[in-house]
């Protein structure tokens, strides 16, 4: 197969790796970056690439739009990722990111394209569940602000600093727009395996939130449940890869 574009303004490649088996797409959380996972290239598996998602919006993506509405979100994803068949891919999305990695694979199996072969649902609800906080997208920048800050989302050199609040605050609008007018329809459970993980203090996903995966896969099912709150994974990352390395050899296993 043809091998990947050295650049791609979707999909970075932060430690190039030959021989690797399967590539691990990692999308991050409302406002997040790639650079949200720097680090974890390191830390997988010598079988497994790292590939931070680069959503528009943010860092070097700033001066596109950001989406604000999730199918074409996926689809302009899905497209991208026509350019990277050349291997196998999981994905692990945290938060909004886990929503598009669902949808992602979804969008796969409806287009008849290769889907991811491990979801990794990282501090979000399933998709079928009601959000049980109000929504925020359209809140005055001051209220907005202040929601975002109660959940932990908002570094202080962020909130101190209106200029960089400026330049935040349209992505995180348009990411928790695109959360919020989601509208989950009810499909057949995935094939693939997947693995729901959540902070043992999230004060928005409940263990019943994250168990609730499990109805959307007939593929297996696993719960990992991290100290921590909402951004748990990133206080214990080195934790978080032990867990996912045992189910991405799993999935790079002779015969699987």
């Amino acid at each position: 197969m043809t091998a990947p574009p050295a650049r791609d303004p979707w999909i970075q490649r932060p430690q190039p790796r030959p021989d690797a088996r399967l590539r691990l797409l990692l999308i991050p959380h409302a406002g997040g970056g790639a650079s949200a996972f720097r680090g974890w290239a390191d830390a997988l598996p010598p079988e497994v690439e790292a590939c931070p998602v680069q959503l528009p919006g943010r860092e070097n993506r700033m001066g596109e739009p950001a989406f604000d509405r999730l199918a074409p979100l996926v689809e302009a994803l899905a497209g991208a990722l026509e350019r990277w068949r050349d291997l196998p891919y999981a994905v692990l999305g945290h938060s909004n990111g886990a929503l598009i990695g669902f949808e992602l694979a979804r969008h796969a199996r409806r287009t008849g394209t290769p889907g991811p072969v491990h979801l990794f649902a990282s501090g979000r609800r399933a998709p079928h569940r009601p959000s049980p906080v109000r929504d925020v997208h359209d809140l005055p920048q001051a209220e907005l602000v202040a929601e975002l800050a109660e959940l932990g989302g908002m570094p202080r050199q962020v909130l101190e600093h209106p200029e960089l609040l400026g330049l935040l605050v349209p992505v995180l609008r348009a990411d928790m727009a695109l959360t919020e007018t989601y509208q989950h329809r009810d499909e057949p459970p995935l094939d693939m395996p997947i693995t729901a993980l959540t902070g043992s203090e999230d004060a928005k996903v409940s263990l019943a939130d994250a168990a609730a995966w499990e109805r959307h896969t007939r593929g297996g099912f696993r719960l990992h449940v991290f100290p921590g709150d909402h951004f748990y994974l990133f206080a214990n990352r080195d934790r978080v890869v032990a867990t996912l390395s045992a189910d991405l050899r799993r999935a790079v296993a002779p015969g699987c």
